[in-house]
């Protein structure tokens, strides 16, 4: 890892200079959701598939996920409280122009199933802001793609 970031909290997502907040209901629990982000950190690249690799560190405290194009982040775990939270930053990274990273997934229980909610605050160069601005429908995509799937796996799991 060539950049160590800022190492910020939970009041960075009111703060950092840039906040993409992406939805999406599915059928899923809010615990199954919860145990497949938290529990199942290996498991992540088989239904988002931007991940290429994940892994538990730090006896489980942090995460090390690296991305398709050779991104590169160690992440800390803030909070991991079932069923309705998960969050963590980005401790270092190869990125450029990247200055903090804070990922907030929100798990809302709903009458068919769970509202998730992944918020995506950063902290970056102007060209990096830039970037990420216009790679917007893109990151939706794929947060949307990858929620699906998840559904779609944690159906046929209980199934």
């Amino acid at each position: 890892m060539a950049r160590r970031l800022s190492p910020v909290g939970l009041d960075f997502l009111s703060k950092a200079p840039l906040c993409l907040v992406f939805a999406r209901e599915i059928s899923a629990s809010p615990e199954s959701v919860h145990r497949a982000l938290a529990d199942d950190v290996a498991g992540l690249p088989e239904w988002f598939k931007a991940v290429t690799y994940a892994r538990p560190t730090e006896d489980g405290a942090g995460r090390e996920v690296k991305l398709r194009g050779g991104v590169r982040f160690e992440e800390t775990i803030l909070v991991s409280k079932s069923p309705e939270l998960y969050a963590y930053r980005v401790d270092a990274t190869n990125t450029p122009g990247l200055r903090a990273l804070l990922e907030e997934w929100r798990l809302t229980p709903t009458a068919d199933g769970t509202r998730v909610q992944w918020t995506f605050a950063a902290e970056g160069s102007v060209l990096f802001r830039f970037g990420l601005r216009l790679g917007r429908a893109g990151l939706g995509r794929a947060f949307r793609d990858a929620v699906a799937t998840l559904d779609r796996r944690l159906a046929s799991a209980n199934a």
